[in-house]
C-alpha cells in the first residue's frame, strides 16, 4: 500500500538506484486515503567531508572545479539531472533524492585547508553545480555561507548557480566580492507559469520570486546571468524569449540555455511525471527529445548532451541568438579575477622579518 502522502514532492516514486540488487514496490490496497497518510518529511544526515573541491575535465563546462555543500535537494525538481548521483549512496534518485539529504558541515574547514595548500593554483570555483547550495536546509545549517566566508577571506573567484531565495541573506558578502570582480551568479528560470512551476519544481521559489532575487542581486551590484534551463520541448520552449526578456528587465546582463537532460533514472521519473501531469503532451515532448538525441531519451556524449543536435535544436539555438541580441544580453562575460587571490595568515605561520 502507499506509505506516505507525497504532496509537494516532484518524484512520484522511490524506485531503487541502479546499483541495488533488490527493489520494493508500494501498491494501493484500498484501505488508506492519501490525505490520511503521514506526510513524507525531509531527513538530513551529516557526512564528514574528506575534500571540499571536486575537479572535472569536462569540455562542456566552463569551470574545472566545484563545491557542493549538500547531496540531494529539497527543491524536488523532477527533471534534475543530478538525481542519479543519489544511487551512489544506496538511495533512490526518486523521492530519496529530495527527502533524504546529506549535509557536509565541515566543508568550510576542509576548503580552507585546500586553498592554503602550497601547490594550490587558483581558478574560479563553481558553487552549486550538482545540487542547490541555497536549498531550504541551508537556512538552519549555513554551510554555504561558511564556505562563502572562506572564499571571501582568500579573495577567491566564484560562480554560483541557484534558484533559491536564501542567496539574498548573503548579499553582504556577495556585494563586496562583486566590487572586486570575484563573483557572478546564475539564476535558473524555467517557466513564467506559476502553476507549472509548482508541479514541476514543487519546493522551489515561484518564477516571480526568482525574478525578485535577480533584482535584489543586481541592485546590490552583483552581476547575474538568467539561465533558461532546462528548456523543455513542447512544454516550456515557447517561453524562451519571454524568459530572457523577464530576466533582462529584472537586471540580468547575460543569459544561457540548456535543453532538458534525462540521464539514467531521470528519464523514467520524468516520463512518470508527464503521464500524471501532462498526459496530452507527453508523446510530443518525448518525440522531440529523442529527435535531438539520435532516437534515444538522452545522449551523454560531450558536445551533444547539453543541447542535442538536429533541426529542432538548431531552431532553438537561432531563437536564443536572436533574442539575446535584441535584448542586449551577453552570452560571454568578463573572466572573474584570479590575480587578487591571497592566502591569509594562519596561526603558527612564521612571520617575515623584512
Amino acid at each position: 500500500m502507499v506509505s506516505h502522502n507525497i504532496k509537494a514532492r516532484g518524484s512520484l516514486s522511490n524506485s531503487a538506484g541502479r546499483f541495488e540488487r533488490y527493489e520494493t514496490e508500494s501498491f494501493d490496497d484500498g484501505w488508506d486515503a492519501e490525505d490520511d497518510l503521514p506526510v513524507l518529511r525531509t531527513e538530513v544526515r551529516q557526512e564528514v567531508a574528506r575534500s571540499a573541491i571536486t575537479y572535472n575535465r569536462s569540455p562542456d563546462l566552463p569551470f574545472d572545479r566545484s563545491i557542493n555543500p549538500y547531496r540531494g535537494c529539497e527543491h524536488g525538481c523532477v527533471y534534475c539531472f543530478a538525481r542519479p548521483s543519489h544511487a551512489y549512496l544506496g538511495l533512490s534518485p526518486g523521492l530519496d533524492f529530495e527527502t533524504r539529504l546529506v549535509a557536509r558541515p565541515n566543508a568550510a574547514g576542509i576548503l580552507r585547508k585546500e586553498l592554503s595548500a602550497r601547490g594550490y593554483k587558483v581558478a574560479p570555483i563553481a558553487l552549486g553545480t550538482n545540487t542547490d547550495p541555497y536549498q531550504p536546509i541551508e537556512r538552519d545549517l549555513s554551510i554555504t555561507r561558511s564556505c562563502l566566508t572562506v572564499l571571501q577571506e582568500f579573495r577567491h573567484p566564484i560562480g554560483i548557480v541557484t534558484k533559491g531565495t536564501l542567496i539574498e541573506r548573503d548579499l553582504d558578502i556577495l556585494s563586496e566580492m562583486a566590487q572586486d570582480g570575484l563573483v557572478r551568479v546564475g539564476i535558473s528560470l524555467t517557466t513564467l507559469d506559476a502553476d507549472l512551476s509548482r508541479r514541476m519544481e514543487p519546493r522551489s521559489p515561484s518564477p516571480q520570486r526568482r525574478l525578485s532575487v535577480i533584482r535584489r542581486l543586481t541592485g546590490a551590484g552583483v552581476p547575474v546571468r538568467v539561465m533558461t534551463s532546462p528548456l523543455i520541448p513542447g512544454l516550456t520552449d515557447h517561453e524562451l524569449e519571454a524568459l530572457l526578456e523577464a530576466g533582462r528587465d529584472a537586471g540580468a546582463d547575460a543569459a544561457s540555455w540548456i535543453m532538458l537532460r534525462l540521464p539514467r533514472e531521470v528519464s523514467g521519473l520524468w516520463q512518470d511525471w508527464l503521464k500524471q501531469h501532462e498526459p496530452a503532451r507527453a508523446g510530443k515532448i518525448m518525440s522531440k527529445l529523442r529527435e535531438m538525441h539520435g532516437g534515444r531519451d538522452y545522449d551523454p556524449r560531450w558536445g551533444r548532451r547539453m543541447r542535442g543536435e538536429g533541426e529542432y535544436a538548431g531552431v532553438i539555438a537561432k531563437r536564443f541568438a536572436l533574442a539575446v541580441k535584441r535584448l542586449g544580453l551577453a552570452t560571454r562575460t568578463p573572466s572573474l579575477r584570479c590575480d587578487l587571490f591571497s592566502k591569509p595568515a594562519q596561526a603558527g605561520d612564521q612571520l617575515c622579518l623584512f
